[in-house]
């Protein structure tokens, strides 16, 4: 039965959750997590009586048929103020695959059932425990490669575009109650100062319009594309290799070798990209390796970045020109002089490499934004145009309260249930 002092379950159906916390087994250490209002329940059953609160605890373990399971390490977490904002109790047992099982088997025949993916951290978002935006950091975190991936989604984790959106909407809110009370008291001795509103609203649009500037977070989950380009036999393939680290590209002297574009993601700098060779640009009869070239084309044309083995360079495309064969004759004017083979000029281009990047990503401090919040913030900046464009306050006011209802959405209002569950399927059972 549920404790008095336990945390309402944010499942409709109360039901209480449990899951393996850590990495698969064998591992010297296996943490179950269990939350929900029977947490205390089970645990009493499995230890013989709870801990005390937030304290570690020493004790043997045993199934319904007082079956020994382990010697554990336990830790009762009373609610609300834990992870899920429920009762929450841990496990801390040795990490054999029979232990980590026979204790997995024990939890539901006490009727405790296995957590869905991320079910944990949904309930910390429905009690309040987490906002939106840092569940989505917290997936962005487990799902890091790269130094740059791992330190923006620690900033969303830790709620940094969360307390953003909040001031905003805080803000909002406050511009939306004092307009409708001008409409209220329309005709009365009230002073409603007009000017002041709509400098608010300007200057809300501006920091909002600020951030949709910002580099779009999507290159920095993906990775930027950074494509290789120039004539056949220019040595486009060497130098991937040579960047790769690895004989991912055939090399060959015959011409039209490389038909098709060839990916491979690879860490510079601490920041995530995604180097691509591509097909020799001339003109050719050859279907197929006409159908390799106009792929190099779109490359050229879509690649975040371009090494141009042709080109003088231009900074306002993002293009680095290179010389690859610089062993061999002199390097074109302007261009970044590499011998993949000898090797020499790789440690420059690569640091050339890095500093364009970077430019393409978020500054320190700054909180990369997504299609979803770019859309909606699009929306809200939308809105607010429209708000300072007209004297009508009733117009006014139906704009401030559509930005709040896109805001609002974000932070975790609104119909949101179906992308909620495609972004809790990002995390594992124990999550």
């Amino acid at each position: 039965m549920p404790r008095p002092n336990s945390a309402a379950s944010a499942d409709p159906a109360g039901d209480t959750i449990y899951a393996l916390s850590s990495g698969a087994p064998p591992a010297a250490i296996a943490i179950v997590r269990i939350s929900g209002a029977d947490a205390a329940r089970a645990l009493e059953a499995l230890a013989g009586r709870l801990p005390p609160p937030r304290q570690a605890c020493h004790r043997r373990i045993r199934d319904s048929q007082g079956e020994l399971l382990d010697h554990a390490m336990l830790l009762w977490l009373p609610g609300p103020g834990t992870a899920t904002g429920e009762d929450i109790a841990e496990l801390h047992l040795h990490g054999g695959r029979a232990v980590v099982a026979a204790t997995l088997a024990a939890l539901a025949a006490l009727g405790l059932r296995l957590a869905e993916p991320g079910e944990f951290t949904r309930r910390a978002l429905f009690n309040g425990r987490l906002d939106l935006s840092a569940v989505e950091g917290l997936a962005d975190l487990l799902a890091a490669e790269t130094e740059s991936q791992h330190r923006e989604a620690l900033r969303r984790a830790d709620g940094v575009l969360g307390r953003q959106l909040a001031g905003w909407l805080d803000r909002l809110t406050g511009l939306a109650a004092a307009i409708e009370a001008g409409i209220d008291y329309d005709g009365e001795d009230v002073a409603v100062d007009t000017d002041v509103q709509r400098a608010a609203i300007a200057s809300l649009a501006g920091e909002i319009g600020a951030a949709l500037a910002m580099p779009p977070a999507e290159r920095l989950r993906d990775g930027l594309r950074v494509a290789i380009v120039g004539p056949p036999n220019a040595g486009k393939s060497t130098l991937f290799n040579a960047l790769v680290g690895a004989e991912a590209a055939i090399v060959s002297a015959i011409e039209g070798t490389t038909r098709d574009a060839i990916e491979r993601p690879l860490s510079l700098g601490g920041m995530p990209i995604v180097l691509i060779d591509t097909a020799g640009l001339r003109d050719s009869s050859d279907p197929i390796e006409a159908i390799g070239v106009a792929r190099a084309r779109r490359e050229q044309q879509t690649a975040d970045l371009v090494l141009d083995l042709a080109g003088d360079g231009d900074d306002a495309r993002h293009i680095i020109a290179v010389s690859a064969k610089a062993d061999l004759a002199p390097p074109r004017a302007g261009a970044v002089p590499v011998s993949a083979l000898a090797p020499h000029g790789l440690d420059a281009l690569r640091a050339r490499m890095i500093a364009a990047c970077a430019a393409l990503l978020p500054g320190e401090g700054e909180v990369a934004l997504d299609r979803r919040y770019r859309d909606a913030l699009a929306q809200v900046r939308d809105h607010l145009g429209s708000a300072r464009a007209t004297d009508d306050p009733v117009i006014v006011a139906e704009h401030v309260r559509l930005a709040r209802v896109h805001l609002g959405g974000l932070i975790g209002g609104g119909d949101v249930e179906a992308m909620l569950d495609a972004l809790f399927g990002r995390f594992c059972l124990g999550k």
